[in-house]
């Protein structure tokens, strides 16, 4: 059995997660799926302070008042930012880092610095006109997902933090964890996360993994992925 923990991605929150928990339970694995603040049922929290490190605290809180180790820590899109920095700081209670096409900074870099140059403008902007200047609006769902699924994912999802996307990682370094890559193979034009999944491939400390899914397996292909995460965890 593994405990593993879940850093979402943008705009959704712990709930993004409610179809992987019976089939990761079935497997004999515990999970949990904190919500950062100011999404989720914390959006009530958003406010312009929120960035990158409150996030980061966020996870941080549930490893330690849980006393959570071993854990194998899953980071989704933005999420690997977030899983990055905690596994930097709680090295000695993660067992293993799982990138689900995720975001892999390297100490300096903000999520800014890793996505395409029209990417963070439209963020910008986007934040200018509908956000305050400090929220960012929910992107589409991947084009794939059933009627259904975005039928209680749309009115659920809320604005993003402009500030945890502008906030650089500070790493302390040393020999990280374990880390894997799973790539998402169905991607939309941008294909942001390939570089990071090629990535993982030439370097030591990696395996990589593919999944035959747009970029929130665990809304669409939830059996799918349960399965590879079970053999990536055997």
């Amino acid at each position: 059995m593994a405990t593993i923990v879940v850093a979402h991605g943008a705009w959704t929150a712990g709930w993004s997660w409610k179809k992987m928990r019976p089939l990761l339970r079935e497997q004999g694995h515990e999970l949990f799926t904190p919500s950062y603040t100011g999404l989720g049922e914390r959006a009530h929290l958003a406010s312009p302070a929120v960035d990158l490190e409150t996030h980061v605290s966020d996870v941080l809180g549930v490893l330690r008042h849980e006393d959570l180790r071993d854990v194998v820590l899953i980071g989704h899109s933005y999420g690997g930012m977030v899983a990055t920095v905690v596994e930097d700081r709680a090295r000695e209670r993660i067992a293993r880092v799982v990138y689900l096409d995720a975001f892999v900074p390297r100490d300096g870099q903000c999520l800014f610095d890793l996505a395409p140059p029209a990417q963070r403008a439209a963020f910008e902007a986007a934040a200018q006109a509908q956000g305050e200047g400090w929220r960012v609006p929910p992107q589409a769902l991947p084009p794939d997902t059933p009627p259904a699924d975005a039928q209680w994912m749309l009115p659920l999802r809320v604005m993003h933090p402009l500030a945890a996307m502008r906030q650089p990682v500070r790493l302390a370094g040393g020999q990280p964890v374990p880390r894997t890559y799973i790539y998402c193979r169905r991607a939309g034009p941008a294909d942001s996360f390939r570089p990071f999944a090629q990535r993982a491939r030439s370097e030591p400390g990696w395996t990589c993994h593919e999944i035959d899914a747009s970029h929130s397996p665990h809304v669409t292909a939830p059996e799918a992925l349960a399965d590879l995460l079970q053999r990536i965890l055997a």
